[in-house]
This record gives C-alpha cells, sequence and structure tokens, in this order.
C-alpha cells in the first residue's frame, strides 16, 4: 500500500466567509482504495506519518498522525511527552473518506472545531 500526502484547506466559517487556500493542512497516511485511513499499514510506517500545518503568515508547524487513546486520530506536534495533551483531533476521521472535495472537520487545540476541504490526496513521493 502506497502512503498519501493529503492536503486539506479550511472550509468557509466565521472567521473566512470564502475558506482560505492559506490556512490548513498537509500530512501523508496510508489510505484504503476506498479513501479511509488505514490502521494496520499506519501502525507499520506511523514514523512516516507527518504533519505539517499552516496557518496563514505564522509559522509552519510539523508533527505527526497519532492514533489517542479511545481510537481518536490527532495532529500531534511535540516529539515527547503525552499523547493525551490537547492537540488537533480529526473528527470521526476513521469514518471519514480523503478523497478531493470531501470535508473533515478537525477540532483546534484552542478548542474551535473547523471544517476544512479534501483539496487533494497524491502518492508520496521520496
Amino acid at each position: 500500500m502506497a502512503l498519501k500526502k493529503v492536503r486539506l484547506e479550511l472550509a468557509r466559517d466565521k472567521d473566512f466567509p470564502n475558506g482560505s487556500p492559506a490556512h490548513g493542512y498537509e500530512f501523508v497516511a496510508p489510505l484504503h482504495k476506498d479513501g479511509k485511513i488505514d490502521i494496520a499499514e499506519w501502525q507499520r510506517h506511523r514514523d512516516e506519518c507527518r504533519v505539517v500545518r499552516f496557518w496563514g503568515a505564522a509559522e509552519h508547524e510539523h508533527g505527526r498522525l497519532v492514533r489517542r487513546r479511545g481510537g481518536n486520530w490527532a495532529f500531534h506536534y511535540v516529539d515527547e511527552g503525552d499523547l493525551d495533551v490537547d492537540d488537533e483531533t480529526g473528527f470521526r476521521f476513521d469514518d471519514h473518506v480523503f478523497r478531493p472535495g470531501e470535508y473533515v472537520s478537525i477540532r483546534e487545540d484552542d478548542g474551535e472545531l473547523r471544517t476544512f476541504n479534501v483539496r487533494s490526496v497524491g502518492d508520496v513521493t521520496s
């Protein structure tokens, strides 16, 4: 199974009525043919499952895609420490299909739930 690079861009919300391609995430994950995250492959390739958060003019944040206790997926930005800190948690990422045009929600570290559009899904190149 090939790892995929997924780009999420902020959808319309109260702060960005037209959405924003300058705000979002790019992350690497193994996806089934149906577009859902493959847990078994993630376990084998977890070190390669990285995320970059880009947020306007702010410095990019680099982290990992992690599976937290209880089965929730999250973006974790601290290399060491407790994986249960308040990182950015994907809402029902187990059920979501990551294909261009789909929408997913992420609860950010400030507690706000934001919706993102899946803009692209492509093969990871070395």
